[in-house]
């Protein structure tokens, strides 16, 4: 089975296949706005999960869980983008960092 960089690597080839008549600043910002664009469709689905849509539309976690996914796709994505060869090793050393209080707190427990 293919690991999740792997799958990036393999979906990071088919967007820059796709932009490749796009300077490559302009693809980076433009995945990067793509993780916004799913960030709203995981809301606009949790607002409809909670009957505050004016359009009617009913959702379930199921589809919140889904556009998150699609949301931490489009972010490691972006990332890719920017540094293909550094975004692996730079995911590790940013999540190390940012879950030490987590890990910390586990220990101690």
């Amino acid at each position: 089975m293919d690991s999740l960089w792997d799958n990036i690597e393999k979906l990071s080839a088919v967007c820059r296949a796709a932009g490749a008549h796009l300077p490559d600043e302009e693809l980076k910002a433009l995945q990067v706005g793509k993780v916004v664009e799913e960030a709203g469709e995981a809301m606009h689905a949790l607002h409809g999960l909670k009957g505050l849509t004016t359009c009617g539309d009913d959702h379930t976690w199921s589809e919140v869980q889904n556009d998150l996914v699609g949301s931490v796709i489009a972010a490691l994505l972006a990332m890719h983008h920017i540094d293909p060869t550094g975004a692996r090793a730079t995911f590790e050393e940013i999540l190390h960092r940012r879950t030490r209080r987590g890990r910390e707190a586990a220990a101690a427990a």
